[in-house]
């Protein structure tokens, strides 16, 4: 590898680690495209190389996250516990389905949810949110300035119940997109968490961190026992990643909460379609 592709790729994780911690996605989502598309790696390597570089994103943004108590441990552990079968039934999906069929499902899952988010915060969308009594986003930011209130505001209500039932499901599929795709289920968790559960963006980019620390090891351990590793690229992709999510974490609390919807929304826009041209 010349010292020109380690710069390259170095700041590729920087910029993916940054990102990817502030909207809980994990850098999957620009680490493999590159991958792809510019070192031309083939579907499978780079998806095995992308849930690693998702792991040591998250786990280093966790870090910062803890410390900010941005962080919902139960919904992120039930979450887990529907993920960690999901990841290796990912692996399984991969090493069956890959090439077109990787394209098509990532590009097509991108753009849908991007729009979806686009359209959900615009101007014209987020004018009638504020006339409603919910927390709005932007109230989510103040809630989050005060560690004690995070408690609080996310604290077990009369319908927890009916939030386990559907959460393992969800943590299942974002186990099998994360280690299918290898970008991590943040980008489809997040959103959910937001409009399904309303909880606070900031909150729900935390726990998506968080949750997806736990259920990406198994797909990690799966990738390296099927050899779908670039190692060089985890290396200097790595070391980009761990800087970028603290940058992430510290530039999180100075942004509003729609912007950092905007944010995935549209990254996830631009990404769909270039792989679509692909």
């Amino acid at each position: 590898m010349d010292i020109t592709t380690v710069i390259l790729i170095f700041l590729v994780g920087l910029i993916a680690g940054g990102y990817g911690t502030i909207v809980g996605a994990g850098g999957g989502f620009i680490f493999v495209p590159v991958l792809i598309l510019l070192f031309h790696i083939n579907p499978a390597m780079a998806a095995g190389t992308g849930i690693v570089i998702v792991f040591i994103n998250s786990l280093s943004g966790v870090f910062g996250y803890a410390k900010q108590k941005r962080i919902h441990y139960r919904i992120g552990l039930i979450l887990a516990i529907g993920a960690l079968p999901g990841s290796l039934l990912g692996v399984g999906l991969l090493r069956i389905y890959s090439s077109s069929y990787f394209f098509v499902v990532f590009a097509t899952l991108l753009v849908v949810l991007g729009i979806f988010l686009f359209a959900s915060n615009s101007p014209i969308t987020l004018r009638k949110k504020e006339s409603t009594p919910e927390i709005s986003r932007e109230g989510a930011q103040a809630v989050e300035s005060s560690g004690g209130e995070i408690a609080a505001a996310l604290s077990p209500s009369e319908h927890s119940q009916i939030r386990i039932i559907y959460l393992v499901p969800l943590g299942l599929l974002m186990g099998i997109l994360s280690s299918y795709l290898g970008i991590g289920g943040g980008w489809m968790l997040v959103p959910i968490l937001i409009y399904f559960f309303k909880i606070p963006t900031h909150l729900a980019t935390a726990t998506s961190i968080f949750s997806l620390t736990l259920y990406s090891s198994l797909g990690v351990i799966s990738q390296i026992f099927y050899g779908n590793i670039d190692w060089p690229a985890i290396l200097w992709g790595g070391i980009g990643v761990i800087l970028g999510s603290q940058m992430g974490v510290w530039i999180s609390r100075k942004i509003p909460s729609k912007v950092v919807i905007q944010l995935l929304s549209i990254l996830l826009i631009v990404i769909g379609f270039r792989m679509y041209f692909n």
